[in-house]
């Protein structure tokens, strides 16, 4: 498998600008090919921005998976985490997951911590071109520092919380990663393009044999949080 390593450039604005103003129009369906682009890396690696941009540039669907979830479940991700705990969590998580790596021609923004589960690892790896968004710890804490919708750093010490975090992650990242990928002061376009272009030089066998299981749509999800709770932790009317 290819690891490859785009360099920073410090003469770039850093990955959280405008999309629409910093990504150029790229051919439509640039890459040839309808594969799915798997985004890993901790919370705050830019998975989320510059997913919406690659997106944009290929012209594919772009998914985010904490959204689908919430989405699915009908209640935010804290909520899910104080019913269920981070197993509870996990666990529909990976459902999602399964769910969303079986379509074709889309860009999908995973979780911080979706590389946790060896049954996600082994879908990232087998059904996609997986791109690793690495960042520092003092950048993470920046761009999360304000963010309320972490329950993994509602601690007394979240920048600790993220080093422990990236120190047990990344070499989970390291093994699903095609690319790898330095966000740190680069701008979305510039990032976008690189990775556009040595996603074209990858040759990865997919595997097509994965379908989406029924228990895994968002209707029988909804349905099973909304009969595992009480009343008033059902799932919101979307």
């Amino acid at each position: 498998m290819s690891h490859e390593s785009v360099p920073e450039s410090p003469q770039h604005s850093e990955p959280h600008a405008s999309v629409d103003s910093v990504v150029p129009e790229l051919p439509l369906r640039a890459l040839g090919h309808d594969t799915p682009i798997f985004l890993v890396g901790m919370m705050g690696a830019g998975k989320t921005t510059i997913g919406k941009a690659l997106a944009r540039a290929l012209r594919r669907d772009f998914l985010d998976l904490d959204h689908e979830l919430e989405a699915r479940c009908g209640v935010r991700i804290p909520v899910i985490f104080e019913i269920e705990g981070e197993k509870g969590f996990r666990k529909r998580e990976c459902q999602v997951l399964d769910d969303c790596t079986v379509r074709p021609d889309i860009v999908l923004a995973t979780g911080g911590g979706a590389v946790i589960a060896a049954e996600n690892r082994s879908a990232l790896r087998t059904r996609g071109l997986v791109v690793y968004l690495r960042a520092s710890v003092d950048e993470l804490f920046r761009r999360t520092s304000r963010d309320r919708n972490r329950p993994l750093l509602a601690t007394p010490d979240p920048k600790g919380t993220l080093r422990s975090l990236l120190e047990a992650r990344e070499p989970l990242y390291q093994e699903v990663a095609d690319l790898t990928v330095d966000t740190g002061t680069m701008s979305v376009g510039q990032l976008v393009l690189q990775i556009v272009d040595r996603l074209k030089q990858l040759d990865k066998p997919i595997d097509r044999s994965a379908q989406s299981r029924p228990a895994n749509s968002s209707e029988n999800m909804r349905a099973d949080f909304a009969a595992s709770h009480t009343a008033e932790n059902k799932p919101c009317t979307p």
